[in-house]
């Protein structure tokens, strides 16, 4: 039986791209069931569901703190996959990502505007189009 945070934070999830907990239950749920409900229930269900915030903004929040990170790149590309679905643009990511440089360094912004790349790349091969 599933919680009122776990349909809440699947319904966000899906919001940013289509099926996404289902991904996320198929990815982690035969290995790390736990983490698959503890992503879609509290990431989810909780923080980008939580009022104050749009979902655009958390999503530039999101990809801004990946990136600084420097050590999530799946997790930043699937991002920048889910901003572009809701309507954030490319040319705002790599303002995301050169607005870093001055804060995280340039390796950071560099790191994260090559995986931006990737993700546009592969966007244009499957000819998808931004909101």
């Amino acid at each position: 039986m599933t919680s009122e945070r776990f349909e809440r934070g699947s319904q966000k999830i899906n919001t940013l791209m289509e099926g996404a907990d289902q991904g996320v239950l198929k990815g982690l749920g035969k290995v790390a069931p736990d983490l698959a409900q503890y992503v879609l229930e509290f990431v989810f269900g909780d923080l980008y569901s939580r009022k104050g915030l749009d979902l655009k903004t958390k999503q530039m929040l999101t990809i801004t703190i990946l990136a600084t990170l420097g050590n999530a790149k799946p997790q930043l590309a699937y991002h920048i996959n889910c901003a572009l679905n809701i309507g954030i643009t490319r040319q705002e990511v790599i303002d995301i990502m050169t607005h870093i440089s001055g804060y995280a360094g340039f390796p950071a912004a560099l790191n994260g505007v090559n995986t931006a790349k990737e993700v546009f790349a592969e966007r244009d091969q499957k000819g998808l189009c931004e909101k």
